[in-house]
Formats: structure tokens, C-alpha cells, sequence
């Protein structure tokens, strides 16, 4: 499988460490750019990339390296350069082992994994011209089809990164689907978790003993006209993986909003702020840091969020927030460029463990904000029992049961009041706001019975009728 190794400094790799680093080979092979010079490629003789090194990442925001790597590094920024190897050339993940070891050695840093950590000259002894040339570009592709780019990956915890992130936009480009090849240790953050949400994306677990199946649905999975497909038993039905049964019932929940905001397209609007407040309401401090990509490497500033999206408008923005170390939070935002104005579809999750309570108490005051201030259209409120890490296992896990939706005023507007606030198989909503024109607060219980899922459709169906 793929080597990713990681160099932890505290301070840039320049330009004389990253030569130093990427000779880990010796004199005889070669470097190259690609990406418009944000990847550098140590090369075979024959210019074949062996390794490809992303443009080193200041992350400035506290506890990312332990949220994604389990590793824990000195206080303050840390600079992360990132080695990938190629799956094809046996010597090619020492030799990232050997670059991220020399960047460490020479600016007083650390290497995850530590055991891939080395200073040694590594000589080719593959024989590289007999193995086809790279079918992409991409760094971040091991397999390439027409109708699939495959991405091969042994790291315990699979994040957004920009790698990946490439990848699954240059797929989605040339309408092939991504599909992420882990062990079965592996587990997804959020953000990756919902990148795969759709078909013909997946996550294509490798198990010793049950063969591939579908990290996210248990589908039993094999290789057919070059891409994963399920595999179907006598009766047609898609078969499900042993190893996907579920598993004793963690202690951990989590608490998920989902919601989304409307703003006139204004020069003085400024984003992130609806994604602000939700943090300061539940968790008592801003997001920590966002980013494009993981690892989330900015101090948050909702100014600088509203600059990029402004810059890359009329296309979409995704982003990505996280909380505070004390509290496991994680968000991604989407800011959509409408005929209505700029929407943010925002989902935040935070975790919780079987001593802690979730703070429902604090939601409908924090949807009356929401409205108030922040173009409310629509906020659902789920709980559910999962892991208070907020990763994603390759195993059956509970769904979120909704506990509250909220819609705001301009929705209700619209809708009807009369229609929004009498749902004729309930519940009764909470009038939010000014009683002239308020938003509508629905209550479906406490997250425990998943009656709620149902009661939760009812009302979507009665408010979404024609």
C-alpha cells in the first residue's frame, strides 16, 4: 500500500533542506515540479516520480497533529511536509522515510510514522523501465480507469487532504468516480466521510479474511471492468460483509446540526459568521482554525474565509472548521453562489462522551440567533451514538435521530404560517422571534427512540407539498 510520510518542523524547510531531503536516493536520480510548482517529485533515472512532496503546510492551530496523526508535537505552529510513495517501486516509501528523516534531523522536528523516520541513502535497485508509466499526474491516484480514479491508503485516520481533495476534484472533472482503498483499521474523519456521501464514490475496505466491501454501506465489493462494484447474490440483493456487522454500543454521541443560511449578495457581507455563533453557543469559543483542506492549518477569521469564497465566486467554496482541543468539533461549509444570494450549507458535529450531555438546552435559543441575525433558511438538530472522536469506523453504525428542526422566518413566510405552525400529525412548533413574523421551532423528543426519524418526515413532507 501507499506510504504517506510526514516531517513535523518547527520551522520552513527551505530550499537547501528540501535538496538535502529529496537526495535521500543519491546523486543519480532526479527532481522535477508539478502542480505549478506546489509538488516536487523525486524521479528515477527515467524520470518516473518515486516520491511526491507537497509544498510544506504552516498549521497554526492547536491540536491538529494529534486530532490527525495520534502525535503529539511541541506547542505552537508546526510546519507539516508531506512525502507520498509510489506503490509501484519497492524502494520508493524508504525513500520518502529518508526525506522526512533528514528535513527532521536538520530543523529539530519529528517524522510520523516515527518508525518510517531514517537518514540513510537509499538506492534503487528496481528496475523502474519495466514498470508502466503512471497513468495521471496526480500524486494522489495509484489506479486510473476510465470510469474510476483509485486512491490507496494505510494510514490509520484518512483526512481531506489537499491530496485527496485534488483527487477528488479532478475526478469529479472528468466524471470518474474516487474510491479510497484502506485496511480495515482505517477510520474517515467527517469531511472525507461526507466527500464519499454519493455514489459512484467509495470506501473500498481490504480485508485478509472477508475480501472488499463498502467502509460506509457493507456492500461486498470486487473489482469488475475497472472499478468496484457490489457483488449480488441469487435473489439480486447486494450482499453484506460479516466484518461490517455492528459492534457493541459505544458510550459516545454525537450532536449534528445541519443547517443552512441565505444572505443578499452584499459587498459588506461576511461569511462564517452563522457558523461562528453555533460554536460559541455549544461549545463557548470560536472555531480554533479553518482551511480548505485538512490539516485545518489557519487561526480562524471569518473575514479571510469571506476573501477566498468572495475570490473564487461564482463557483462554490468548501471549507473546513474545527474546535478547540477540549472539545472534539468539526465542520464543513459550502458557500453557494444562488439567484436567491449566498447560501452556506453548514455541517457541525461535536462529540461527546457517555459522562458528558449534550447541550440541547442551548439550541432554540441559539435558532432564535440564527434568524435574528444570520439569514436562517433551515436548521435540523440530530443526535446519535457514535464516537466521541467524531471518526468514522468501516463498521454498521447507528443514524442520527433528529431532536429539532427549526425554519426560519423567511421560510415560514413563504410557506405560510397557518400551513408551517399546524402540522396536522404534529408537533406543535415554538414561535421564535417577533410573533408577526417568527421562525418555527420543532421539538421531536430527546434523541433516544427513533420514532423522531418518522415524525421528522411527516413534517418535511407536509411543508414541502405542493
Amino acid at each position: 500500500m501507499t506510504k504517506d510520510v510526514i516531517a513535523l518542523t518547527p520551522e520552513m524547510p527551505d530550499l537547501p533542506t528540501l535538496l538535502a531531503g529529496l537526495y535521500a536516493g543519491g546523486p543519480d536520480l532526479g527532481v522535477n515540479t508539478t502542480a505549478d510548482g506546489a509538488v516536487v517529485q523525486l524521479c528515477g533515472p527515467d524520470g518516473r516520480p518515486l516520491v511526491s512532496v507537497e509544498a510544506p503546510i504552516l498549521v497554526q492551530v492547536p491540536g491538529e497533529t494529534f486530532r490527525l496523526l495520534g502525535h503529539t508535537v511541541a506547542d505552537g505552529p508546526v510546519w507539516w511536509t508531506e512525502a507520498r510513495a509510489s506503490t509501484a517501486v519497492a524502494e520508493a516509501a524508504r525513500l520518502a522515510g529518508s526525506f522526512a528523516g533528514r528535513l527532521a534531523t536538520v530543523l529539530g522536528g519529528t517524522v510520523w510514522p516515527p518508525e518510517a523516520a531514517t537518514t540513510d541513502v537509499v538506492p534503487l535497485t528496481t528496475d523502474v523501465s519495466a514498470i508502466p508509466a503512471p497513468a495521471t499526474g496526480s500524486p494522489a491516484v495509484d489506479v486510473l480507469t476510465a470510469t474510476t480514479a483509485v486512491v490507496i491508503q494505510d494510514r490509520p485516520l484518512i483526512a481531506m487532504t489537499s491530496w485527496l481533495s485534488d483527487a477528488l476534484r479532478s475526478a469529479a472533472t472528468a466524471e470518474r468516480a474516487l474510491q479510497i482503498v484502506t485496511p480495515p483499521t482505517a477510520r474517515l474523519t467527517l469531511p472525507t466521510r461526507a466527500a464519499l456521501r454519493g455514489l459512484p464514490n467509495r470506501w473500498v475496505v481490504q480485508d485478509a479474511e472477508h475480501g472488499y466491501y463498502d467502509g460506509l454501506s457493507g456492500a461486498v465489493l470486487h473489482w469488475k471492468n475497472g472499478t468496484f462494484t457490489p457483488v449480488h447474490d441469487e435473489q439480486g440483493a447486494t450482499r453484506v460483509a460479516e466484518a461490517f456487522g455492528p459492534r457493541p454500543d459505544t458510550d459516545g454521541r454525537q450532536l449534528i446540526l445541519t443547517l443552512r443560511t441565505r444572505h443578499p449578495a452584499d459587498e459588506n457581507l461576511v461569511l462564517g459568521r452563522a457558523l461562528e455563533t453555533a460554536f460559541r453557543h455549544l461549545t463557548g469559543a470560536p472555531p480554533a482554525g479553518w482551511s480548505t483542506a485538512e490539516p485545518v492549518n489557519l487561526p480562524w477569521s471569518a473575514r479571510q474565509l469571506t476573501d477566498l469564497a468572495r475570490s473564487r465566486a461564482p463557483r462554490p467554496t468548501w471549507l473546513v472548521a474545527v474546535g478547540h482541543p477540549d472539545r472534539p468539533a468539526v465542520a464543513t461549509v459550502r458557500v453557494l453562489r444562488t439567484p436567491a444570494g449566498v447560501e452556506e450549507d453548514i455541517t457541525l458535529a461535536l462529540g461527546y462522551g457517555g459522562d458528558e450531555t449534550p447541550p440541547l438546552d442551548a439550541i432554540e435559543e441559539l435558532a432564535t440567533v440564527l434568524d435574528a441575525k444570520h439569514g436562517l433558511v433551515t436548521l435540523l438538530t440530530s443526535l446519535r451514538a457514535a464516537r466521541r472522536d467524531l471518526t468514522v469506523p468501516p463498521r454498521l453504525e447507528a443514524p442520527p435521530v433528529p431532536v429539532a428542526f427549526t425554519l426560519g422566518s423567511a421560510e415560514v413566510e413563504a410557506i405560510g404560517q397557518s400551513r408551517a405552525g399546524h402540522p396536522p400529525l404534529g408537533p406543535t412548533p415554538t414561535g421564535l422571534g417577533p410573533a408577526g413574523k417568527p421562525a418555527l421551532h420543532y421539538v421531536f423528543g430527546n434523541g433516544f427512540t427513533t420514532h423522531s426519524v418518522s415524525v421528522f418526515q411527516r413534517l418535511i413532507q407536509h411543508l414541502t407539498r405542493e
